[in-house]
């Protein structure tokens, strides 16, 4: 009793045969199909190469194309010509040329020996399978499909399209139930022959024919009337990714699939050097005696998986970036984003560093440059002050902003002169902290020493762009943590809204603050705000302001001192 080993090869031939050799080194022969694709004299040599093993035969050609039909008929030739020639072998294992096994070979002909009854086959229903990728799982058995899907991609869609249009279906033949799972199976001589000997088998081999990918579905559907026990499941480690495309194993992959505990692995990179140089020279140690067990190694590949489709949070590559909505979060730390408290209060960003210990910034987005900290024209990951530059892509800036200086926060200014580009994309961020004093960049307005017919309009104009960002950051789809004050609120009592913010940017203090940033001298502003109404300008942002004096914040009546014994 022994185990046969029928092998499909395309490329790589050299490896096939080294593993070839390593298979009937054990005393297991082998059959391998060549894809009729291969050059004659290329497949010439490689015939010749192995015509000096007994136990190596070569089937029938096959023209073999993923998706169709080549591929069943090349293991269905290699199989009957090993049943044929090796009457000895009690279960056909079906492997690629780029196979390669894990265990000594001896462990799986005691593995099988110890189950002769038993097929070890992927196969489930449609309805029960996660892995199809493309949009067809029962309509592959129901559906024609004529056109190659790598060929002629165009011809496929559109005859998919016309099908489903015109309700075309297919009758699925009596006492068929369509099975999907791994090609990659091990099947006992009684069920394999059972399949390929039947009587309806042209009849099958018919309905396959059209199939798409009916290397999935052809034995793994048939196995189910012939078997006596099957277990659903492939002893060969084949993993995909979340496009269906499978896994290349490398050098570098070594622990790893010495991990899973599994006879073979696919798929194997060519001139993986180490792996071929462990697992085929080193059967003593490669791998322990034990169940194979690649569910030890998912996590691995789950997290993999993870990382290539959703990356990292706040870091924007290649492959992701062109599709919006597919980022794994807008950016990767938390920061923090000031709206009219530069203008209101004098020295603000020297006070905010003070206060919480992070990197503040004057307006980043302004039109003249990007204000960085301190003065800086260049800041981490080779930022520009350059406005140009910035303005090309102002999310991105401020994206790589936030990536480049990761483990800092960072504090910024913003208002209606600034590039309103980024309004979206800040609101929408849950990592952001805006707080907003409105109608606060009337201040530097009132400030100012200019004609009263140019602040009007300007006044105008800032207000416009204030209110419509307001409206976005009191949007149902912002998710960021937005705090906004009319400015006669704020000045009202400052200090609640200012410690709220300093205790969610700052570290844990100690004690409540005792002072406020030094505001601007507000003395005539309602008066300004009361002009330009008799303008014809209705300055609506900024709350209720007193026409004869400035605004007073409210002090609190002192509390009675009290003794603590």
């Amino acid at each position: 009793m022994t185990v046969g080993t029928v092998m499909l090869v395309h490329t790589s031939l050299n490896r096939a045969a080294q593993v070839a050799r390593h298979w009937t080194a054990s005393g297991c022969p082998v059959v391998i199909h060549v894809d009729r694709n291969v050059p004659r004299r290329t497949c010439r040599s490689f015939v010749k190469a192995l015509s000096d093993d007994p136990l190596i035969r070569f089937s029938k050609r096959h023209r073999c194309e993923w998706g169709t039909w080549g591929i069943v008929a090349a293991s269905q030739a290699a199989s009957e010509l090993m049943l044929q020639e090796f009457p000895q072998v009690n279960h056909v294992y079906l492997a690629s040329g780029s196979c390669l096994p894990l265990r000594p070979i001896q462990e799986l002909i005691d593995y099988l020996a110890a189950r002769p009854q038993t097929d070890f086959i992927e196969s489930a229903t449609t309805s029960d399978v996660p892995w199809t990728v493309g949009g067809l799982d029962a309509e592959r058995f129901t559906l024609r499909f004529p056109f190659s899907w790598k060929r002629q991609r165009a011809l496929f869609d559109r005859w998919v399209r016309i099908q489903r249009r015109l309700k075309l279906k297919r009758r699925i033949p009596d006492g068929i139930v369509p099975h999907m799972g791994s090609q990659w199976w091990c099947l006992t001589r009684q069920t394999l022959s059972a399949i390929l000997q039947n009587p309806e088998r042209k009849q099958h081999d018919r309905y396959f024919r059209r199939v798409w990918i009916p290397d999935e579905s052809y034995y793994q559907t048939l196995a189910r009337h012939y078997s006596r026990r099957i277990e659903s499941r492939s002893l060969t480690l084949s993993k995909f990714d979340f496009q269906g495309k499978p896994h290349i194993f490398y050098d570098d992959h070594l622990q790893l699939l010495r991990r899973s505990d599994c006879f073979v692995a696919r798929k194997i990179w060519p001139r993986a050097e180490r792996l071929y140089q462990a697992f085929l020279t080193d059967s003593a140690g490669a791998m322990k005696k034990t169940e194979p067990n690649p569910g030890k190694i998912d996590r691995i590949f789950a997290k993999a998986v993870e990382r290539r489709t959703r990356g990292r949070p706040g870091l924007y590559m290649q492959s992701r970036f062109p599709r919006e909505g597919w980022e794994n979060g807008i950016t990767s730390n938390p920061y923090s984003m000031f709206q009219g408290f530069a203008e209101l209060f004098e020295n603000f960003e020297t006070w905010l560093t003070r206060a919480t210990g992070a990197q503040v910034h004057g307006h980043l987005f302004a039109p003249e440059r990007a204000e960085f900290a301190g003065g800086m024209t260049l800041i981490n990951g080779g930022l520009s002050d350059n406005a140009v530059v910035r303005d090309y892509a102002p999310q991105s800036f401020l994206t790589n902003l936030i990536w480049n200086t990761r483990g800092e926060r960072q504090c910024f200014q913003f208002g209606p002169r600034d590039n309103q580009d980024i309004n979206w994309l800040v609101a929408r961020d849950p990592k952001a902290q805006v707080s907003v004093i409105s109608g606060a960049w009337a201040v530097p307005l009132f400030r100012s020493n200019r004609n009263f017919a140019d602040l009007r309009r300007e006044a105008a104009h800032l207000q416009r762009i204030e209110s419509e960002h307001l409206g976005i950051l009191r949007s149902p789809h912002a998710k960021a943590r937005i705090r906004i004050w009319t400015m006669a609120e704020f000045i009202e009592s400052p200090m609640e809204p200012l410690q709220s913010i300093l205790d969610e940017i700052g570290p844990a203090r100690l004690r409540r603050l005792s002072e406020v940033p030094k505001m601007v001298d507000l003395e005539g502003f309602g008066q300004f705000l009361q002009n330009l109404k008799n303008q014809g300008m209705h300055p609506y942002l900024m709350g209720d302001f007193p026409v004869g004096q400035a605004p007073t914040r409210q002090s609190k009546p002192p509390r009675k001192p009290y003794l603590v014994k």
